[in-house]
């Protein structure tokens, strides 16, 4: 059996065959480390040292924390780092780090809110289908009976209630809280948003988390029954490390490494090149054709005719009774459905497949009463179809 972690899981869902690469085939590639990342990591590190030395009996001094922070910061920095945001220097990231931790610190001191039970805390937890789920929990602490699961959030983004309330990281963690600590009445779900200096909060019940447990089992019955590994083109492709080996970007990166000459040489470019020039052109006559239909068929009702003859071929018009039926997606397509499922004829239609109702209808498959009970989502109109063919002499 595996062990499977939340971003294991995410990934899986983000796209299947990023998941293929990363946890099946264990692609190595370079993984550059971006400046938020790093920013992140050595704020974890100096909130780890805060609370240790509390742990210890220490003091915590704010000049403290803050040397610590700048003494990791110079000693773990490289210049490979990656800083997408180029109008921003390394710098600017530092302070931004040095201002999380000032505010923290004003926020929280003498930190004496709760007991903490464990820092950086990684541990695993058996699923019912016998896979494990991996623990990492920034914070664990406790005030009595109730229980904490703290998450440092580094982003610019502030987290919603809404998002706080299906969170599916946290809450896993505290079914784990749960079976490890009897004592805990309620498990809180606690996120630090340090950019903002502010405090998210959720709670999840005894049922919610039996259903999360059961939905998380699923998709890793999922997980482990899947055999294509499709793609799934997102705009987060983007920023991923495997795009330059995926089947949606491959040949992309290929042809991003060529010359003007080759690029224009390239079989694939010049094959889609030429596809997409043929449709263009295909539409334009698509529209071309309709705007004629349209013109014969006025000629012929004008003459009062049904064929008109060209120098070569004719076209003949023919009316007919045209079924139409309300529009997918309309409310009036929604209970035309149900109306059809309570008279029992929906498979006879295939939920609906137009052609077969519009064919059922027309010959009067079904008794009267049941047509007659259509009649408020279905009209009769009369239409024209046109056809070319050769002109017999």
């Amino acid at each position: 059996m595996a062990c499977y972690s939340h971003s294991r899981i995410e990934t899986f869902k983000q796209c299947k065959y990023k998941y293929k690469l990363q946890y099946i085939d264990k692609v190595k590639v370079e993984t550059p480390t971006t400046i938020e990342m790093f920013m992140g990591n050595i704020v974890h590190k100096t909130l780890e040292k805060l609370y240790l030395d509390m742990q210890y009996g220490k003091s915590a001094e704010l000049k403290e924390l803050l040397d610590f922070f700048r003494r990791t910061w110079e000693n773990e920095y490289s210049e490979d780092i990656l800083i997408a945001k180029k109008e921003n220097s390394a710098e600017n990231y530092k302070n931004i780090g040095e201002m999380y931790m000032t505010n923290y610190y004003s926020h929280y001191k003498p930190f004496n809110q709760m007991t903490i039970i464990g820092l950086e805390t990684k541990d695993r937890m058996l699923l019912p289908d016998g896979n494990h789920y991996s623990i990492r929990i920034d914070k664990l602490a406790c005030q009595d009976d109730i229980y904490y699961v703290c998450d440092y959030k580094t982003n610019l983004r502030l987290k919603n209630q809404e998002e706080a309330d299906t969170d599916r990281q946290l809450a896993m963690y505290s079914i784990w809280v749960k079976n490890k600590f009897q004592d805990a009445r309620k498990v809180v779900l606690l996120w630090h948003m340090l950019a903002f200096n502010k405090e998210i909060k959720s709670e999840r019940t005894d049922e919610q988390l039996k259903i999360l447990q059961e939905e998380t089992t699923r998709l890793i019955k999922n997980i482990e029954e899947e055999n294509l590994f499709p793609t799934t083109v997102t705009k987060l492709c983007n920023y991923c490390i495997y795009k330059g080996l995926c089947p949606s970007f491959k040949h992309e990166f290929e042809i991003e490494q060529k010359t003007l000459m080759d690029f224009k040489e390239d079989s694939g470019v010049k094959i889609v090149d030429n596809f997409a020039e043929l449709q263009m052109h295909k539409k334009e006559i698509e529209d071309k054709l309709d705007e004629l239909r349209s013109l014969i068929i006025m000629f012929a009702e004008q003459k009062g005719i049904n064929v008109v003859y060209g120098s070569n071929k004719k076209a003949s018009i023919k009316e007919y009774d045209a079924i139409k039926i309300p529009l997918k997606h309309t409310m009036e397509r929604e209970k035309l459905n149900n109306l059809l499922k309570e008279l029992g004829k929906l498979e006879e239609v295939l939920d609906i497949d137009i052609y077969a109702l519009q064919k059922t209808i027309k010959e009067k498959r079904w008794n009267q009463e049941t047509l007659d009970r259509l009649n408020n989502f279905v009209r009769i109109e009369r239409a024209k179809r046109l056809s070319l063919s050769d002109k017999k002499f």
